[in-house]
C-alpha cells in the first residue's frame, strides 16, 4: 500500500504547513514528527563570551535567551561537529562566529547581531534581547553550531503535530440548526436554507469537542484512518526543507539498519 500525501493548507507567511496523511499508520506518522523533534539540526548559539553585559538579565539568562533565539540555517553550508573533516576543533565548517556590541539606551534587538556569514543571522529582526539603560553597555562574541533536538531544544525546528481526520455528518433534521452554528467554535457549520450543512473547507480544523454531538443526536463526529499532519516552522528552515530532510534522515536510518542486519 502506498502512503499518499494531499495538501490541506500552505500558510507560508506563517510558516506553517497542513496536509493529509493517507494509507499509513501511527507508527509511520509518529516517527516523521520525532525525526523533525530529534533528528533536523538547526543553528543554534553554543557557547558564549561575555566581555561586558550592564544590563538587566543577568549572564546565565541572557546566554539562554540567546540559544533560545533562532537563527536562519544552511544545511548545504555547514556540518555537524562530530561529521566536520575538523573533528570537532572548530572551523568555518561547523561553527558561525556572532558579535553584539551595545551601548545606546533602550531595547536590544536581534538585528543588531553582527553575523560572520550574512546568510544565517537571526530570523526574527525586531525580537528584543534586553534592555539598556543609560551608560550601559553590552560587548558579545558568540559561537552556533549545528545540533539536533534530541540533545537540546534549542536546536528542534519547529512543531510537528498529528491527528485523525475527522468525520462529521448530518444524518437528517436538526431540532435547533441555528444553536449549532453558534455553538461551533471552529464555525464548521452554516445555515442553508433552514437545514444545516457542514462547510467542507472548515472541517479540517476540528477540535473534535463534540459539542455539536450533544447538541443534537442526528450529527455524528467520528475518524477516519487518515491523519491531519500540522508543521508549525520557527523559522530557521522552511517546512518544505524540514520535511525533506527528515526524510533523507530517516533513509539514511534505514540504510545503516539494513548494513547492520
Amino acid at each position: 500500500m502506498t502512503i499518499k500525501l494531499e495538501k490541506i493548507k500552505d500558510e507560508r507567511k506563517k510558516n506553517k504547513i497542513s496536509f493529509l496523511v493517507k494509507n499509513s499508520d501511527e507508527v509511520f506518522t509518529n516517527t516523521i514528527r520525532r525525526m523533525i523533534v530529534e533528528e533536523v539540526p538547526t543553528l543554534a548559539v553554543e557557547d558564549l563570551e561575555i566581555k561586558d553585559n550592564g544590563s538587566a538579565l543577568y549572564d546565565e539568562m541572557l546566554g539562554l535567551r540567546l540559544g533560545l533565539t533562532p537563527i536562519k540555517t544552511d544545511l548545504k553550508s555547514y556540518e555537524l561537529k562530530e561529521k566536520c573533516k575538523c573533528a570537532g576543533a572548530g572551523c568555518a565548517k561547523c561553527e558561525l562566529k556572532m558579535t553584539l556590541k551595545a551601548s545606546k539606551k533602550g531595547y536590544v534587538y536581534a538585528e543588531e547581531v553582527q553575523s560572520a556569514d550574512p546568510e544565517c543571522i537571526f530570523v526574527y529582526p525586531k525580537m528584543p534581547l534586553t534592555k539598556l539603560l543609560s551608560k550601559q553597555k553590552m560587548d558579545l562574541t558568540m559561537t552556533a553550531i549545528l545540533g539536533q533536538g534530541k540533545n537540546h531544544a534549542k536546536w528542534i525546528p519547529g512543531l510537528p503535530i498529528y491527528r485523525r481526520e475527522p468525520v462529521i455528518k448530518v444524518n437528517g433534521k436538526v431540532a435547533d440548526a441555528q444553536k449549532v452554528v453558534s455553538h461551533c467554535p471552529q464555525g464548521i457549520f452554516a445555515l442553508k436554507g433552514n437545514s444545516l450543512e457542514v462547510i467542507k473547507d472548515k472541517v479540517y480544523d476540528c477540535n473534535d469537542c463534540q459539542q455539536c454531538v450533544d447538541l443534537d443526536k442526528n450529527i455524528s463526529l467520528e475518524e477516519s484512518g487518515d491523519f491531519i499532519f500540522t508543521l508549525e516552522s520557527w523559522g530557521q528552515l522552511n517546512c518544505k526543507e524540514i520535511l525533506i530532510q527528515s526524510a533523507e534522515l530517516l533513509i539514511e536510518k534505514v540504510e545503516e539498519m539494513e548494513k547492520l542486519i
